[in-house]
């Protein structure tokens, strides 16, 4: 449910081209639960920061409830699951019931996995049994009472899932179809970008509306085109989703560059046109949280405005990496005109990614976007530079109340 961890070496990627090429008639098992594996994302989560690949330990914050920590998927008998089943891997990963009756919570996406069929569910079990095993056990929940009755989620269950798979629309393409698959079903979309409701389910009616998502706003990624994605082509959308940067869109960071980085950048290009045609088709939803326009600056904008601490500060931290235009200077994923992360939700993001910074894995090797908390720079002097990089590249007017509460995380 939260992705804010900085994206690791993977010891897989080297597979992926030669899986990503095979039809999904010729692939084996093993490769098929491998791409699966992908589009489920299942590495970010279960790998605490600088952790073993899927050896859990990861920990999702959810306020007002506690801290879950993710389990150790790997093969390893005693820490792992090597003595479950195919059937008890099936049960946990689509029902959410793990081997003695333990019933997982929703920081596990298993109501968004159970649109994955039984076969293919052991076809990633097939892939998993493959990864290098480890011992690593992950720290014990830290829930409050009464969330920490796991039997609580029977009722939960009832209210918000699973789900089940279900059969083509048969009125819909068959792109749209696999798209569907898609974004509801391994890629859990809605489980950062679709508001909860009060018993922590999914918002039916505000789906893909985006959420604040462990102190980070996840936009609204419904075709709206004003607050969602409508005004986006295809192939910007293709471009972001593939590699995480779109020119005219900027780059993605935090949450969405590690999604990129561990799964949507493996994709073939065909799911992700799938994707997009689906998403092209969902209920257009409003929000709070549409980007202020952007200002229209040239190359000729050569220079940087020094009227106020944070246009100097900028100059000096920040002109290494960023052309007083937008543009990058040592690399195209350094480009951030028109990013929505400049103005949108009061700065909420864009403060956060300048203390925390942001890592995206390319082709072209890890995009880095360096933090600067605790550094020489003040508090203060980081939100200086917020509010001259939205003043300086949108029209947004900068708050500086909304800047300390999101410089305060989750």
């Amino acid at each position: 449910m939260t992705r804010c961890i900085a994206p690791r070496a993977s010891f897989v990627v080297a597979l992926l081209a030669t899986v990503c090429a095979l039809p999904a008639s010729a692939a084996s098992p093993v490769e098929k639960g491998e791409y699966l594996a992908r589009a489920a994302d299942c590495e970010a989560c279960h790998t605490a920061p600088g952790g073993t690949p899927f050896a859990g330990g990861r920990a999702f914050k959810m306020p007002g409830i506690g801290v879950v920590y993710s389990t150790n998927i790997t093969p390893d008998p005693e820490h792992g699951i090597g003595r479950w089943s195919d059937e008890d891997f099936v049960r946990a990963v689509r029902e959410g019931v793990s081997p003695g009756w333990k019933h997982l919570y929703p920081a596990m996406p298993y109501p968004a996995y159970s649109r994955m069929s039984s076969d293919e569910v052991k076809d990633l079990r097939a892939w998993l049994a493959k990864v290098p095993a480890s011992q690593n056990t992950p720290p014990a929940n830290e829930l409050k009472f009464p969330f920490s009755v796991r039997a609580l989620m029977i009722g939960w269950n009832l209210l918000n899932g699973p789900s089940s798979s279900y059969p083509d629309d048969p009125n819909k393409s068959a792109e749209w179809n696999r798209g569907r698959y898609l974004v509801e079903g391994p890629g859990h979309c809605a489980d950062c970008h679709s508001p909860r409701t009060m018993t922590f389910g999914l918002s039916k009616d505000r789906a893909f509306a985006g959420e604040l998502i462990n102190g980070l706003r996840a936009y609204n990624i419904s075709p709206d085109p004003k607050d969602g994605i409508g005004s986006w082509t295809d192939e910007a959308l293709a471009q972001y989703l593939s590699t995480g940067h779109a020119d005219g869109h900027g780059t993605a960071s935090a949450d969405m560059a590690e999604v990129v980085t561990y799964s949507l950048r493996h994709l073939t290009p065909d799911d992700i046109h799938a994707m997009i045609v689906y998403l092209r088709d969902l209920k257009p939803q409003t929000s709070k949280d549409a980007p202020a326009p952007s200002r229209q600056l040239t190359n000729g904008d050569a220079t940087l405005p020094q009227t106020t601490k944070g246009a100097r500060l900028f100059a000096s931290v920040c002109a290494g990496c960023h052309l007083p235009n937008g543009s990058g200077r040592q690399s195209p994923y350094a480009n951030i005109a028109g990013a929505r992360t400049l103005s949108a939700d009061g700065g909420r993001n864009l403060i956060r990614i300048i203390m925390s910074g942001s890592t995206l894995a390319t082709a072209d090797g890890d995009q880095v976007m360096p933090g600067f908390a605790g550094g020489n720079l003040s508090q203060q002097d980081l939100n200086d530079i917020a509010a001259f990089v939205m003043t300086h590249f949108t029209e947004a007017k900068p708050s500086t109340e909304a800047l300390n509460a999101a410089a305060k995380g989750p």
